[in-house]
């Protein structure tokens, strides 16, 4: 069994070793490359100032921010939900520096970057001279992005486990896990590790036919006669 956790970030600036902090982690599982429902997700408290920079781009104020809880309070939660996965990042370097900064205020040994592929890489290698953004990559794979009006970590995530898919060969139809949370529907929330069900398969063709199709196919078999070969094998 290959289990993956797709995560992105959110914080407060661009170093953390200036003091920047992490203010929204979201995080998807799959299993053997199929989303299993279950997601962490969580905005936290830095403890600091946002930057306008910051702000400007995920749209995370301090007021919003105030009473959220802080890293301490989630990092054993969110330590099980990762747990020995591999984690699937967009620019891993970044998500890593920050993410084994909290680590070490919390006493842990940072993730070595081998717990982390980086999509951005595998995007380069695949596509050598294109665009390897987030945006660019949903553009070029046909990823609905279109709720994606400011940087979201959960919402980032849900759509870079549907581009990693197509980086590693194709994703599945109806893969879009629809998260309420993620659209922006949950506004100041933290889902945490939960599970949410995934949207309704399309019917089979079949189911979808109308009677007057149904009965256009028949005709047309019908003049086919022994030429319909799959009527010597029906059963």
């Amino acid at each position: 069994m290959t289990r993956e956790i797709v995560l992105d970030t959110e914080t407060t600036g661009l170093d953390p070793d200036a003091g920047d902090r992490v203010v929204e982690i979201g995080a998807i599982e799959l299993v053997n490359h199929v989303a299993t429902g279950r997601v962490f997700h969580v905005y936290l408290n830095p403890e600091r100032p946002m930057s306008a920079g910051a702000e400007a781009v995920h749209g995370l104020s301090d007021a919003f921010l105030a009473d959220k809880p802080r890293y301490a309070a989630v990092a054993a939660e969110f330590e099980a939900f990762v747990g020995e996965a591999v984690m699937v990042i967009h620019n891993a370097g970044f998500d890593m520096k920050f993410l084994n900064a909290e680590r070490r205020r919390m006493g842990f040994a940072p993730w070595p970057m081998s717990r982390a592929v980086d999509t951005v890489a595998m995007a380069r290698r695949k596509h050598p001279g294109a665009q390897a953004s987030l945006d660019a990559l949903c553009r070029r794979y046909g990823v609905d992005n279109s709720a994606r009006e400011k940087h979201g970590a959960l919402l980032d995530a849900e759509l870079l486990a549907e581009v990693y898919l197509e980086l590693i060969g194709g994703r599945q139809p109806g893969f879009g896990l629809n998260l309420g949370a993620a659209r922006g529907e949950a506004g100041a929330g933290a889902a945490r590790s939960g599970a949410y069900a995934p949207p309704a398969r399309p019917r089979p063709l079949a189911a979808r036919l109308t009677d007057a199709e149904r009965a256009a196919h028949a005709a047309f078999v019908a003049e086919m006669g022994e030429a319909a070969l799959w009527r010597r094998f029906k059963g």
